[in-house]
């Protein structure tokens, strides 16, 4: 590891391989780095596109890039690939890649508009860039995406869709790029109970069609799904006469070697919901518990992302807390103190299963000790992170209390004890 200079060595306590980016200072304007997605370019670089500003949901937020030419132990100083456009407020945030197979790189991020709906920095637009020199350069112009809308959205069409992308998509069977999102609904129409906790969420994907032809932002199309309901988990916490409330959010797909794909998210439950789709996406299983076998234990896990990833060789691994929320210091799956440690399980194809991924035993990967950094003294290991598999290397990148962006080798060897049942 290249030992790089910070005003602490607070940032080594998760004990990574890599540095992509330590702020200097605890409180300068970009003391708030988080959802770091890392994917390798068509020439072989390590890029990454993360979100950036003073604080999580400062008005300063934008969107960064950087690029490293020796296989991540060095990056280059980030650019603002996307900002306000010169009104604050105006926030670009929670970009992510899609690489097409003739190379063309896009990266679409969150865009408001103006309107606000309960947050400025998840109302608004899909907008995407581009770079046809390898992410080193994006293009000036830029086009904006309109979700689909939902009965869950705000009567005025001109306040955006509450959305939000978490992760790199994947590909599906026939090989296009598919992603899940967060659609919260808007309180004009589904209020928030006065004793209630969260906003009324649910779980989507969008697949892009084209993309791998490489077409112009404009001429990207764009498949809603599920073609029905959304994916949506009852949440027990929430006052019995608030019907019908979700709390389904930040899905993470893989694709399964029958061509399904599964999907698991967050809830407030203190466990992690999953569900099957047959059909590329277009309906989905009732959603259910996670357990790490059919009839075996719940997989316990509070309000914070569970990101799931499919490795080369068949295997799956997923990141959670181990724990309902009710463990180390926290108060219920709902306290984002909740947030640590961070454990990982590897999980295995069961044909004919009912659940059909089984998972072995976690094993502890880092922990904070809950000491707090940045400009909030932030104690979480929330994972707005990615995976990349290349040359026989595997790295989990990942954003440290949501101020050190860092990197850390999942190795065969770490892995080869974390055995699935049978």
């Amino acid at each position: 590891m290249i030992e790089r200079p910070c005003y602490c060595d607070e940032w080594k306590r998760t004990q990574p391989d890599y540095a992509i980016y330590l702020p200097q200072i605890p409180f300068g304007e970009d003391g708030y780095n988080d959802h770091l997605m890392v994917e390798y370019t068509p020439g072989g670089a390590p890029l990454a596109i993360w979100t950036q500003g003073s604080r999580e949901g400062a008005r300063n937020l934008r969107v960064v890039s950087s690029r490293s030419n020796d296989g991540g132990e060095t990056w280059i100083t980030p650019q603002v690939v996307a900002g306000d456009d010169g009104i604050p407020g105006l926030v670009s945030c929670f970009g992510f890649p899609v690489i097409s197979d003739r190379g063309r790189i896009y990266c679409f991020y969150t865009k408001n508009l103006g309107p606000i709906d309960g947050g400025h920095y998840f109302t608004g637009v899909l907008r995407s860039l581009y770079s046809d020199d390898d992410g080193i350069t994006w293009n000036s112009g830029s086009v904006d995406i309109h979700h689909r809308r939902r009965q869950f959205d705000h009567p005025d069409p001109n306040v955006g869709c509450k959305c939000v992308v978490w992760q790199k998509p994947i590909r599906d069977a026939a090989g296009r790029w598919v992603v899940g999102f967060t659609r919260w609904s808007s309180q004009a129409v589904f209020p928030k109970p006065k004793a209630g906790f969260h906003l009324d969420s649910s779980s989507e994907i969008m697949r892009f069609d084209n993309i791998n032809e490489g077409p112009l932002p404009g001429d990207i199309q764009i498949t809603w799904l599920p073609d029905g309901e959304p994916i949506r988990v009852p949440c027990p916490i929430e006052p019995e006469s608030y019907r019908g409330y979700s709390l389904g959010e930040e899905p993470s797909i893989v694709l399964l070697p029958d061509s399904r794909l599964f999907l698991v998210m967050r809830t407030v439950t203190g466990r992690i919901w999953y569900s099957v789709s047959s059909d590329d996406g277009a309906s989905w299983r009732a959603p259910e518990v996670l357990k790490y076998r059919d009839g075996g234990a719940e997989m316990l896990h509070p309000k914070a992302p569970c990101p799931i990833y499919g490795l080369r060789d068949g295997r799956f691994v997923l990141f959670f807390h181990n724990h309902d929320g009710f463990s180390y210091g926290a108060n219920g799956p709902w306290d984002m103190n909740a947030r640590r440690p961070l454990f990982i399980a590897a999980g295995e194809f069961r044909n004919g299963a009912h659940q059909p991924i089984w998972f072995s035993s976690p094993k502890l990967v880092c922990d904070t000790q809950a000491v707090g950094v940045g400009p909030e003294s932030l104690i979480w290991l929330a994972m707005y992170s990615s995976l990349t598999e290349r040359d026989g290397q595997r790295i989990f990148w990942y954003p440290d209390r949501k101020h050190f962006l860092l990197g850390r080798c999942i190795t065969d060897g770490w892995l080869q004890d974390m055995k699935p049942p049978h």
